[in-house]
């Protein structure tokens, strides 16, 4: 058991300048009612209001992330907080900088033989009808520097596929084409050196979108998630098996889709998944045992490590 007074004076980090603030605001006021219920020395701190010199201000021995997207869960922070010398959850600067990026996850997953499916960077002057000959339809359109399913279309026609680029383009300047996985999906959330129980995820419209994430009560969470001991030991070695392939630490989750034939195909990588009344990883730690409070306490701890790289 850990004791309070181990992690010093506590800065939990939410809010931000990102897409995803709301959803960070949340995240973060959970995880600082959590470390104040434990005892800890804890204060929140919104980056969006003084920046690192407010954030040095407050001397804390450590920081917990919950901010979610760019500003926070790219490398940025990361990197500033080294130089800092102050601890922080979750992966370090290259991990952080690489899961924030789609495209560049899934080349690294590629170059180590882990499946994901094929993927196309796309432009404003892209051949739309070479991107639907080579992808096929329906496809997916996504931005490649965002999270939360921000500007995430599924693209049925060829007509729809340039303006779902468009609607992309909206929230980043680098926007990727991938096939489409026809199938049920599933997250594995990351804690140490632990694999969580799997999550099956079910959704009425078919689309694990923003509304279905947070705000919908309509959305299925099946725990245990339905596939036999040895398939989910093989998902969780697959998820264990990407996370450290970008160089993952302390903490993430890995999404992934399982097409009718019963294979597995990474879609993407969290290096600071939601806390929020919704979020996934929660819900796995609780089917695990781990309670809240318990799981917010486990991650603070990975910062008393030493890290990896």
């Amino acid at each position: 058991m850990m004791r309070a007074s181990e992690f010093g004076r506590v800065a939990v980090l939410y809010g931000g300048n990102s897409a995803e603030r709301e959803v960070s605001l949340r995240s973060g006021a959970a995880v600082l009612a959590a470390l104040e219920r434990s005892g800890v020395d804890v204060i929140g701190y919104d980056p969006a209001d003084g920046g690192l010199v407010g954030l040095e201000a407050l001397a804390p021995d450590r920081v917990f992330i919950a901010l979610h997207g760019r500003g926070g869960e790219d490398g940025t922070l990361q990197g500033a907080l080294e130089l800092l010398g102050i601890p922080y959850t979750g992966s370090g600067v290259l991990a952080s900088a690489l899961g924030m990026d789609k495209q560049r996850t899934k080349l690294v997953w590629q170059a180590v033989g882990l499946p994901t499916p094929e993927s196309l960077m796309l432009e404003a002057d892209s051949d739309w009808e070479d991107i639907v000959a080579r992808l096929g339809l329906p496809l997916i359109v996504k931005p490649v520097h965002e999270g939360s399913t921000l500007g995430i279309s599924i693209v049925e026609s060829r007509e729809a596929l340039e303006a779902a680029y468009h609607e992309a383009a909206r929230f980043d300047a680098r926007v990727m084409a991938e096939r489409f996985i026809r199938g049920e999906e599933y997250t594995v959330s990351l804690l140490g050196a632990r694999v969580l129980p799997a999550i099956r995820v079910e959704v009425p419209s078919g689309f694990y979108d923003y509304e279905a994430k947070y705000n919908s009560n309509d959305t299925r969470y099946h725990l245990p998630c339905g596939l036999e001991a040895t398939q989910e030991a093989e998902l969780g070695e697959l998820c264990r098996q990407a996370f450290e392939a970008i160089g993952g630490e302390g903490w993430g989750r890995i999404d992934v889709m399982c097409d009718g034939e019963g294979r597995f195909w990474l879609i993407e990588a969290n290096t600071s998944p939601g806390m929020t009344d919704h979020s996934l990883v929660p819900q796995a730690a609780a089917h695990a045992g781990m309670g809240f409070d318990e799981l917010v306490l486990q991650i603070l701890a990975t910062t008393l490590e030493p890290r990896r790289a």
